[in-house]
């Protein structure tokens, strides 16, 4: 299991491109269905750019904002990203891609990562009582008494702007797509 996690890791963003383009050639977009899948890209992106200023990665556990209420509040994020491009697409295929795509490629990489961060950080055990994995808690349990502000400079240095800038790009991709369908 942990050389599946260490391939997983490795293969997860060219394989995240070679999806794209299934996806491309697998949707149907609507402008209905696009509205209804926005619905969920929009705070995947937005609780993605949040986590992004609040991890300190291998220097600190990230325990405030998003990490208060999910330990991983990037791939919650990314879940919710895929799932509105899913409903955008209209495809069953790219739904079915999309679970099988998560729980074999993320669930070994988040497995993996709270193994090093038990490693690192004496404290993750007790954070992780208290905070659940993936589906964030509706009240903030991270047991931090501080509370970091968001941090332009980490969102920066993440580069996390690319999340966005790619669902934009795929959603352009989408809107031009079915406006060439209709001629």
């Amino acid at each position: 299991m942990a050389e599946w996690s260490r391939t997983a890791r490795r293969i997860r963003v060219p394989l995240g491109f070679v999806f794209a383009v299934l996806y491309f050639w697998l949707a149907r977009p609507t402008w209905r269905f696009l509205a209804l899948g926005a619905v969920l890209i929009v705070p995947g992106l937005l609780i993605r750019a949040l986590a992004s200023g609040h991890v300190r990665k291998n220097e600190a556990l990230a325990m405030s904002g998003p990490y208060a209420y999910t330990r991983n509040p990037l791939y919650l994020g990314s879940l919710l990203i895929g799932i509105g491009f899913a409903v955008a697409a209209r495809s069953w295929w790219v739904g079915v891609a999309l679970m099988v795509m998560f729980f074999a490629i993320y669930v070994p990489v988040i497995r993996d990562e709270e193994a090093f961060l038990r490693q690192r950080f004496p404290e993750f055990e007790e954070y992780a009582r208290r905070v659940p994995r993936i589906f964030p808690r509706l009240v903030a349990r991270s047991g931090k008494n501080e509370a970091p502000a968001f941090s332009m400079d980490l969102y920066l240095k993440h580069r996390e702007y690319n999340a966005l800038l790619g669902a934009l790009a795929m959603l352009a991709a989408l809107i031009c797509k079915m406006l060439l369908m209709r001629s």
